[in-house]
């Protein structure tokens, strides 16, 4: 399995950013890949946090456009939302002091266990300091 993080979904969703076309052709091959895909809920939440925004980039999204784009995502490109395992929080804790996690990184940290606990090998990003942990491999599919 591979999750996709934030910014890959903000690319593909907004076509002003320079990144947009290599996000499309490379969400579009992620479509035709046997393994399955999905987003991680806390990167779901995020995309729309960021698109919607009122000071996003000329015009922000609307609930209607973010909504639509991501239930495209989801029914065309047959991806799935990846929700924390049990007893998430506890194991968020136990990492992040395990691993001397401090201030945003633990964002990082909850979307990368959110992954794990959903059988993903694959995280793609195209955030160059995303956070690594062990048993989960991080690809930028636009370098």
């Amino acid at each position: 399995m591979i999750a996709l993080d934030t910014n890959l979904l903000v690319y593909a969703h907004r076509s002003a950013y320079p990144e947009h076309k290599a996000t499309v052709c490379a969400l579009e091959g992620l479509f035709q890949r046997p393994e399955g895909w999905g987003i991680p809920l806390f990167c779901f939440s995020e995309f729309w946090s960021l698109v919607t925004h009122p000071k996003m980039g000329n015009r922000p999204s609307s609930p209607v456009e973010a909504g639509g784009f991501l239930s495209f995502m989801l029914k065309d490109g047959e991806g799935l939302i990846f929700s924390p395992g049990i007893e998430f929080s506890f194991r968020l804790m136990q990492t992040a002091s395990d691993l001397k996690i401090t201030g945003t990184k633990i964002f990082d940290l909850q979307i990368a266990l959110t992954a794990v606990d959903n059988g993903v090998k694959e995280l793609w990003t195209h955030d160059q300091g995303f956070l690594k942990i062990p048993g989960l491999r991080i690809f930028d599919p636009l370098a």
